[in-house]
């Protein structure tokens, strides 16, 4: 199917062309006449890099009435960062048609954005703590609008954004359409369609499987005293990608130590100003910085298709926060590798994780001298099937 023969004018098909768009995706494929031409709610079990954006923004861009100068459509997002790229993406797809995008988002002043507000804008993307606040100060009214989509539900619950997102709700209609994006789907996504959507349908396509396709997923066991050195070598490999880190901290010390080492790496971070973070992830995607230290949080807005590598530094805190962090590579189409790097005792929760996920993560060619030895460490069992070593199990705790 083309994108020709899903409905849209064809002002929205000369922008989707210049955008370099040949054919839809399957989400694209599965949403845009539904929102088209539907009346139904929508869930999309969707991952970042098949298309997401522009399956709700076509329609969006069809659909809204440029002559009236008020909020018809609100998108909630749950970084700073993706609500800047949802509203850039939706810019980039309206053609000639006249419509008003803005994004309101904290750690920047309140007033240029109302004085934004008190314009007329036609689609609001934000955040749901500006968001809120802006509704609070009646500087944003919502009984407007016609389309509700919420980007990303699973973070959003995991943020804590639950109560923002049912007090924003209730300031909205009672006839608009909802639309919910998620990369999984808890029981907590099910119960808010449940109390706030109509007559819902849920959309999963065969290329939005909890893990992308066409990531190559590896371990690495490594001692901590060698794994700068080790992640040294896997950035020497043409990597363009991101370090995920544990804490703030950790990404700040490990940017610091590959930047002196001559390697183009700065740190994302929850402590940054917002200015610092828009220019560090504008750095990124233009590659003039080409490796990401972040935390989970701070890369869950990044959207960038060309990204090779992902590695998870630290080993994630659960399976749902490793499926978050592979989904930065291996999008649309290209390939990507996913590196995690293991400490003794780590690899029984590595294998709940692969087995929630439902992919193979096979033990890497990288062994070289990283490998923990017993004068290394105190206790390590690599996997069922080996020989255990008890050594004393003072310092590594065991999952």
């Amino acid at each position: 199917m083309s994108f020709e023969a899903l409905g849209l004018s064809e002002n929205t098909l000369d922008a989707v062309r210049r955008k370099g768009f040949s054919e839809p995706t399957d989400i694209q494929r599965e949403v845009i006449p539904r929102l088209l031409e539907g009346e139904r709610d929508i869930i999309g079990q969707s991952q970042t890099g098949t298309g997401k954006t522009a399956s709700f923004a076509l329609p969006l861009i069809e659909m809204i009435d440029e002559m009236e100068r008020y909020v018809q459509a609100i998108i909630l997002t749950p970084t700073r960062e993706l609500a800047l790229q949802v509203a850039d993406e939706i810019k980039s797809l309206r053609g000639r048609k006249r419509i008003r995008v803005f994004a309101v988002y904290g750690g920047q002043p309140i007033g240029p954005q109302i004085r934004a507000l008190e314009r007329g804008v036609h689609i609001v993307v934000g955040t749901p703590g500006r968001v809120l606040d802006h509704l609070r100060r009646g500087t944003l009214r919502l009984d407007g609008i016609r389309y509700f989509i919420l980007d990303e539900a699973d973070r959003m619950l995991d943020m804590g954004f639950i109560d923002d997102i049912k007090t924003i709700l209730r300031e909205t209609p009672e006839d608009k359409r909802v639309l919910m994006f998620s990369a999984t789907m808890p029981r907590e996504i099910i119960r808010l369609a449940k109390r706030y959507m109509g007559d819902y349908e849920l959309i999963k396509t065969s290329e939005d499987e909890l893990v992308p396709e066409l990531v190559e997923h590896e371990y690495v066991e490594v001692v901590p005293a060698r794994k700068l050195s080790l992640l040294k070598d896997i950035l020497d490999e043409g990597f363009y990608g991101i370090v995920f880190c544990q804490t703030k901290r950790e990404t700040r010390e490990l940017a610091g130590k590959l930047a002196r080492a001559g390697y183009p790496a700065e740190a994302l971070n929850g402590d940054m100003t917002q200015r610092a973070r828009e220019s560090t992830f504008w750095r990124f995607k233009r590659r003039k910085t080409k490796i990401l230290v972040a935390t989970d949080v701070a890369a869950r807005g990044i959207d960038v298709r060309e990204i090779t590598h992902v590695v998870n530094y630290s080993l994630p805190q659960n399976p749902d926060a490793y499926i978050h962090r592979i989904g930065r590579t291996g999008r649309a189409g290209r390939k990507g590798t996913a590196i995690t790097l293991i400490m003794p005792g780590e690899y029984k929760k590595l294998r709940y994780i692969a087995q929630v996920a439902g992919i193979r993560i096979n033990k890497s060619e990288l062994q070289g001298d990283y490998r923990p030895s017993k004068e290394d460490y105190g206790y390590y069992s690599e996997h069922e099937g080996h020989e255990r070593r008890n050594y004393p199990r003072r310092r590594y705790r065991r999952y």
